[in-house]
C-alpha cells in the first residue's frame, strides 16, 4: 500500500511550491535592468592617496603647465595619452544639483575618451554632461575613497553648455531682436525647472523621460514660448503612466500653461517610450483632455 507523505514528514526548510514561487519572482526582478538617464556635470575625484600622489608627480614631470590653472592643468594631464593609465584609476563622478549621486564606469573601455572630454579646461556654471546607462550596484568605501553612491556603467556620455543647446533650437520664423531675446530667456528657465524638479537623478522612468524631452524634442521649449507670449504661465509639468502601457512602458509628460488674467489652463502632452535603456518619442506634443 502506497504512504502518503503527512504534514509532520515535510524535512524543514525544503522548498516547497509555495516557497520556491516567491523567490522565482525575486529573482526575475532582480535580473531587470535600471536604466539611467541623468543631466549632471562630471567631476574628479582620487579613490587613494597612492593615486592622488602619482598624479602630483606625474604633473611635476608635465611640461608646459605653467601658468595653467589647477582644472587646465588636469585636463591636460588626462589628455595626454601617456598619461592613460592614471585616466583608468580616477573616479569620475557625477553630480546631480551639488550632490554626488554616481560613480560612472564606461561599459567599453574605449568610452574612457568621453570621460576626459567631459573634464573640461575651464568649468562654467551651465555646463551639463548626459549620461544613459545602466545602474549598478552601490560602490564599496574602498572604491573611491569613502564615497558609497551606486556604480553606472554607461553607453553613452556627451557634454554640452546650456547656451549651446538654446542656441541650437529652431526659432520660429520673423522673430524680433526682443522677441529672441524672450524666447532664451523662456528656453533657459525651462530647462532648468526640469533639472531642478525634485529628486530628478534620472532614475525613474518620469525623470529619464523629462530628461530625454529637455535635451532631445525641442517642441517643449517653443511651445513655452508661445504661450508666454499669449499671456499663459507655465503651472505644472506631471508625467503619468499611459493608458497605451501594456508590453512596453509608455508615458505621457503633461505641460499645464495657466492664463495670467483668466485663470483659465490649458493642456499639452507627449508620450515617451521607456521600457529600454534609450527613450524615444511615441507621440508628439498634442493637446490633453482630462478623460
Amino acid at each position: 500500500m502506497e504512504q502518503r507523505e503527512t504534514p509532520e514528514q515535510v524535512v524543514e526548510g525544503q522548498p516547497t511550491e509555495e516557497t520556491q514561487a516567491p523567490a522565482a519572482q525575486e529573482g526575475a526582478q532582480a535580473t531587470t535592468p535600471s536604466y539611467v538617464f541623468a543631466l549632471g556635470r562630471v567631476a574628479t575625484r582620487f579613490p587613494s592617496l597612492a593615486v592622488e600622489k602619482e598624479f602630483a608627480q606625474a604633473t611635476g614631470r608635465a611640461e608646459e603647465t605653467a601658468g595653467l590653472t589647477d582644472q587646465q592643468a588636469l585636463h591636460s594631464l588626462l589628455s595626454n595619452r601617456a598619461n592613460r593609465y592614471l585616466v583608468r584609476q580616477l573616479c569620475f563622478v557625477l553630480t546631480i544639483e551639488g550632490l554626488e549621486t554616481y560613480i560612472l564606469e564606461p561599459r567599453d573601455p574605449v568610452d574612457f575618451e568621453l570621460l576626459v572630454d567631459a573634464v573640461r579646461p575651464t568649468s562654467r556654471p551651465t555646463d551639463v554632461d548626459v549620461v544613459i546607462g545602466t545602474k549598478g550596484p552601490i560602490a564599496s568605501a574602498e572604491a573611491c575613497n569613502g564615497l558609497t553612491v551606486p556604480i553606472v556603467g554607461f553607453d553613452q556620455l556627451y557634454s554640452f553648455d546650456v547656451d549651446s543647446l538654446i542656441g541650437s533650437i529652431p526659432r520660429p520664423e520673423n522673430l524680433s531682436e526682443d522677441d529672441q531675446e524672450s524666447f532664451r530667456a523662456t528656453a533657459e528657465e525651462l530647462f532648468y525647472r526640469i533639472m531642478q524638479i525634485a529628486d530628478n537623478a534620472g532614475a525613474t522612468d518620469e525623470h529619464r523621460a523629462l530628461n530625454y524631452l529637455a535635451v532631445r524634442y525641442d517642441r517643449i521649449y517653443t511651445l513655452t514660448a508661445e504661450q508666454f507670449g499669449g499671456n499663459f504661465s507655465l503651472s505644472g509639468v506631471e508625467v503619468r503612466t499611459s493608458r497605451l502601457s501594456g508590453t512596453r512602458k509608455i508615458v505621457d509628460i503633461i505641460f499645464s500653461y495657466t492664463h495670467r488674467e483668466t485663470d483659465v489652463t490649458e493642456k499639452y502632452f507627449v508620450r515617451v517610450d521607456v521600457t529600454e535603456e534609450f527613450p524615444f518619442l511615441v507621440t508628439k506634443m498634442s493637446p490633453f483632455y482630462e478623460r
